[in-house]
């Protein structure tokens, strides 16, 4: 190895995280901690001011990818200021006596809905009690009779006047069953219809004579009978009803007296008194008038008619209520007004009115899931109208708009609700975009970070949260190593030496699969074999691409060398993700140039399979090199660049410090060194930038040595800038301590290419040319020989 590999190579500490032991033991002392939530003190500022400004406007909008601990936060937060806020008034629904099909509205304070509803039950129960007991009592009863008497006496007394006139012209008058007969007399006895049928036709004409002429008469006596009957039924209806209100008024009284402070309920009871009597009226029948409904009937229809609706229960002095609803749907948000059916026709009531998400959390707070809700426009346009107007109504015109069915519209509830909605980074600047409402509704952002602080306190509470899953899964003790491993896990989903990822919820997963395999060992004490155990368990579960890669590699299908020299070939390093899995694996890049004005062709964008990215990175490859060495002459060239055996898209640009490298090696017949893997972007002054995924990108390449054999001339190189992010496994680590591998970090294009080449890139001298031998120097005099060939052939032309 060279000096100059020596000082670009990395040391066995900059490849991980360094913990302090020290600090470790302590957070795994600590016994009680007061709960709270890890990190974040941006969002939680956040959270605080928006409960704080209790005024129209000020929701708020939770920033941030899943798993980064926004419910737990939000919650944590709202309950502590929902424990100290008032509990809402309930809201009850009651039948609207003047129009059914618009329910009123009744506001209680908390707790008093059950009782309301209890009390008009007992009411009710009370009433079924009394009558039609009631009807049996005495003075109801001679009452009743005296009305049936003088119905009675006007009748008998018409008759007697028939019957008077039928005697004086010796006929007799027939009472049966109400109804009315004549009958002659001869010889003083009245004849049977046999006895008449042998009389003469003259007497029998007479007879039927005398007949009709009584008939004529009864009908004028009994003109005035329906009108009798009319009076009769009156009068009874008149003593029933009179009855009924005297039982059922200290009933009322009773209720209007224990809310005589509740003006709504005073109103409620004074306009149910009529259509209660009504009620009693119609449903229970005194005795006299045939078989009665059934009891449990008749409770239920009187139930249905006069006891409120109450939307939302609580418990008094609970707080205010804190409401997530996973499903915001309409119904589950607005609520509903269910149906039911009979004889083909739908039909409803106030009391089938259900309510939603908004009506349980008025008063308090409701946390959605804003990529479920933007999904349904007119639902987020009627979420946006409730909370301008203050108002909660529940529209059930657009649903139910069917001929033969019942349409109610209940009135509208004050609305008093703080809504959090939990999204995407994306999609807040999106609706931000669209929506010119979004601003004025949801006027806080509470941005979630995805890194925690490596500080004593963050790791003393991540040990606290660990020991507490494991209590859950009877594991008793967590080991120093093992906490350390679940720190390094940490740090490496961060991709940062001194930042943790706030991806909290992947820890505690990582936590639960190891605490299955120390359960299957029987081990109290969870340790660092078993946090490794679970590591390899998932990447065994999740890795059967990566090691199809890595086979193709072994037999030969995809060319990969990792030993050797070669000129305008070198190892590329990518990163696939699939799914929930990333892997790394090299890729050979190559490049070829030749005499020509064609320019550097990137083949991967002419036949569509690169993207933006990675086109923006080739592109910068011709201003790097005319900046580099065509200053005296123009850039005449043409070369290709390709990643071989790619056959899917390819994005991002760490491939741009490979591929100048092939490119210059191409130019100058320079052999690169094959047993190096190359990652990193650069921009056209030949600076080398960081890139993404560079653990699992030199990991990838270190199996494949590992497993061709390590040769001690392996290794990758990386952006200087990226040895922050350096979280390596224990496999690479170790290598590099027994110098079986190596991580080389370079700053600039000339510094890799040193190490590549193993011969001097060099630098410009006073008169700005470059030492002949160094790479730079070949490079610069092969450009100017194509310049000239192409040039010179087209003056000859």
């Amino acid at each position: 190895m060279t000096h100059h590999a020596h000082t670009l190579a990395l040391t066995v500490q900059q490849l991980s995280p360094q913990l302090d032991s020290k600090l470790i033991k302590q957070a795994l002392e600590v016994k009680q901690l007061i709960p709270a939530f890890i990190g974040q003190d941006r969002a939680k500022s956040a959270l605080a001011f928006a409960i704080g400004m209790d005024m129209p406007g000020y929701n708020l909008y939770v920033m941030g990818e899943p798993a980064l601990g926004r419910f737990t936060l939000v919650q944590d937060v709202l309950q502590q200021a929902a424990s100290e806020k008032a509990t809402p008034e309930e809201w009850c629904y009651l039948n609207n006596f003047d129009d059914e099909r618009v329910p009123n509205t009744l506001r209680l304070l908390p707790g008093e809905g059950k009782v309301l509803v209890k009390k008009i039950e007992g009411l009710i129960d009370e009433l079924l009690d009394t009558f039609p007991a009631a009807f049996d009592n005495p003075g109801y009863q001679r009452k009743k009779k005296a009305i049936a008497r003088a119905f009675d006496d006007k009748y008998e007394h018409a008759i007697e006047l028939v019957e008077k006139k039928a005697l004086e012209k010796d006929v007799v008058l027939y009472e049966d069953n109400g109804a009315v007969s004549f009958s002659p007399i001869i010889d003083g006895k009245p004849l049977d219809d046999q006895e008449f049928s042998k009389i003469t036709d003259e007497q029998r004409q007479y007879f039927y004579g005398l007949v009709s002429e009584l008939e004529t008469i009864l009908n004028e006596q009994l003109l005035e009978l329906p009108q009798w009957k009319r009076e009769l039924s009156e009068s009874l209806r008149t003593l029933r009803k009179d009855t009924i209100e005297q039982a059922i008024k200290p009933l009322l009284k009773q209720l209007e007296h224990d809310y005589a402070a509740e003006l709504g309920v005073q109103r409620y009871v004074r306009e149910m008194r009529s259509h209660l009597i009504k009620a009693v009226l119609e449903l229970l029948p005194d005795e006299s008038e045939g078989e009665k409904q059934e009891e449990a009937d008749n409770r239920e229809i009187f139930i249905e008619e006069f006891v409120p609706n109450v939307l939302v229960h609580y418990e008094s002095m609970s707080g205010a209520p804190i409401i997530f609803e996973p499903n915001p749907s309409y119904g589950n948000l607005f609520g509903r007004v269910e149906y039911n059916s009979a004889s083909g026709a739908l039909y409803t009531n106030y009391r089938m009115i259900r309510p939603g998400a908004l009506h349980r959390a008025n008063g308090g707070y409701l946390i959605l899931d804003a990529d479920r809700l933007l999904t349904q426009p007119a639902l987020w346009d009627a979420l946006k109208l409730a909370l301008k107007s203050g108002e909660l109504l529940i529209d059930t015109l657009s649903e139910h708009s069917v001929t033969n069915s019942t349409i109610i519209t209940p009135k509208a509830i004050p609305l008093n609700v703080k809504v959090v909605l939990l999204g995407s980074r994306d999609l807040y600047y999106l609706i931000q975009d669209v929506d010119d409402e979004f601003n004025e509704l949801f006027r806080v952002l509470a941005d979630f970070e995805h890194y925690l602080p490596y500080t004593p306190q963050t790791v003393s509470y991540m040990a606290m949260q660990i020991k507490e899953q494991m209590r859950l899964l009877d594991i008793e003790a967590l080991s120093a190593t093992g906490l350390k491993q679940l720190l390094l896990f940490s740090f490496r989903q961060a991709e940062h030496q001194r930042k943790l990822s706030a991806r909290f919820a992947d820890v505690l997963e990582l936590v639960r699969e190891a605490c299955y395999y120390a359960g299957q060992q029987s081990s109290a004490l969870l340790g660092a074999e078993h946090i490794q155990q679970a590591l390899k368990g998932k990447q065994h579960r999740t890795g059967r691409i990566s090691e199809g890669f890595l086979e193709d590699i072994q037999e030969g299908q995809i060319l990969i060398d990792t030993e050797g020299l070669a000129v305008g070939k070198i190892n590329g390093l990518t990163v696939l993700e699939i799914g929930d899995t990333a892997f790394g694996t090299p890729a050979h890049i190559s490049a070829t140039v030749f005499a020509g004005s064609s320019g550097v062709i990137d083949i991967e964008r002419e036949v569509e399979l690169g993207k933006a990215i990675h086109s923006k990175g080739v592109l910068l490859l011709t201003g790097y090199l005319g900046a580099k060495y065509a200053r005296e002459f123009p850039l005449t060239l043409s070369a290709n660049i390709a990643m071989e055996q790619s056959y899917g898209h390819i994005d991002g640009d760490s491939a741009s410090l490979a591929e100048v490298c092939a490119l210059i090696s191409a130019i100058t017949d320079i052999p690169i060194k094959q047993s190096l893997a190359v990652t990193g972007s650069i921009n056209q002054h030949g600076q080398v930038q960081a890139i993404g995924g560079v653990n699992e990108k030199i990991e990838g390449y270190f199996r494949l040595c590992q497993s061709r054999g390590l040769t001690g001339e392996q290794g990758v190189i990386i952006p200087v800038s990226n040895q922050l992010n350096l979280v390596l496994n224990d496999e690479v680590i170790n290598a590099v301590k027994l110098k079986k591998f190596h991580v080389y970090a370079v700053k600039t294009v000339d510094e890799a290419l040193t190490l590549l080449t193993d011969v001097d890139a060099g630098t410009k001298n006073s008169r700005g040319q470059y030492p002949k031998k160094s790479v730079n120097g070949r490079a610069m005099t092969r450009l100017a020989q194509i310049a000239e060939i192409v040039n010179g052939a087209v003056e000859e032309e």
